[in-house]
């Protein structure tokens, strides 16, 4: 190849990774998107859910029939998670009073990223995506630390 030809095809590279990088601010919005997961239910405030999510959202886990041991895929849409989010800590006994929130951003692509959430009890990993400008949280697959609690 010609010095022209590397320097040309050089420059496309940088050109198409250039507009598939995330900003800074990117990246800031990816990480309030899972605070306002896990915040909501420290707080009690579904609305701060309704900001994250997309309203299509499915939250994952597997889960145990306890009569028959048998494993299961369980699922929780974001209807649910609205109303767990109003109801699941109203007395403030849930959660630590300094709950661990930990969001590490494994990746970002163009419009669509994947996070993990480590919380006290449970491990939350996210895809999170950006529709006409917005980050919105639309799965979630989760386990607890001790997998013996499904």
């Amino acid at each position: 190849m010609t010095k022209i030809t590397i320097l040309s095809l050089c420059s496309v590279l940088s050109t198409v990774l250039y507009t598939h990088a995330q900003t800074q601010q990117d990246s800031i919005e990816i990480k309030q998107v899972a605070l306002d997961y896990i915040e909501s239910q420290h707080h009690v405030k579904p609305e701060q859910f309704e900001r994250a999510a997309h309203p299509r959202m499915v939250k994952r886990t597997f889960w145990t029939d306890k009569s028959t041991q048998k494993e299961y895929l369980r699922e929780t849409f974001a209807d649910a998670m609205i109303l767990l989010a109003e109801t699941y800590n109203t007395k403030g006994d849930k959660f630590p009073e300094n709950p661990k929130k930990e969001v590490i951003i494994l990746d970002i692509f163009d419009k669509t990223a994947s996070v993990k959430l480590i919380a006290d009890e449970w491990v939350d990993y996210m895809h999170i995506i950006k529709l006409n400008g917005k980050w919105q949280l639309v799965n979630v697959l989760w386990q607890f630390n001790d997998s013996s609690l499904h």
